[in-house]
């Protein structure tokens, strides 16, 4: 991934991924005047999961809306204990 994939995937700005790239938090290798980053490791130290096909990314968010739909009202109360 490119420094700007990870930003869009993280939630975060580009420059804040190269923050954390020479903090030694994101593991990329330097590429010309880029870096590349791998996105294995990136999903599991950032606890994330890509999905490159459309159709199944639409298929999960119909079913994490429909889950925070229906247990809005629990998900609410075991996140304030």
């Amino acid at each position: 991934l490119s420094t700007i994939e990870a930003a869009k995937l993280l939630g975060i700005s580009r420059v804040a991924v190269l923050k954390q790239i020479k903090k030694g938090k994101i593991h990329a290798e330097k590429i010309g005047r880029n870096y590349a980053i791998d996105i294995n490791e990136l999903e599991k130290k950032n606890n994330i999961v890509v999905v490159a096909d459309r159709e199944k990314k639409e298929e999960i968010d119909k079913a994490m809306d429909k889950v925070l739909k229906e247990y809005s009202d629990a998900l609410k109360k075991l996140g304030n204990e």
